[in-house]
């Protein structure tokens, strides 16, 4: 199994609830996605990113048709323009 970890540090973070809806529209795009949960900072909580996605996928292939697929494209093309940073973290799990 990959795991696919994003975390994007937002221009302004009262776009976090927005960023989160379009972000969940990728959940289930393709085969062999087995997790997707997208969480947003929680007020009052240690945190050092705005947005978390949190993923994960049979194999390298689902992850790279994911990365991919049309609508992921689309997404993080208009999510490029309201994040100030982003880090991501692939890895397998046996």
């Amino acid at each position: 199994m990959i795991k696919h970890v994003v975390m994007w540090k937002l221009k302004n973070p009262k776009d976090a609830a927005a960023f989160k809806a379009r972000l969940d529209s990728c959940q289930g795009l393709v085969p062999g996605m087995r997790q997707f949960e997208v969480g947003v900072r929680t007020p009052g909580l240690e945190a050092n990113c705005d947005v978390v996605l949190n993923s994960a996928f049979d194999d390298e292939a689902a992850l790279q048709a994911y990365l991919e697929h049309p609508r992921h494209v689309e997404v993080s093309a208009v999510l490029g323009s309201l994040r100030e940073s982003r880090s991501v973290l692939d890895y397998q799990t046996p």
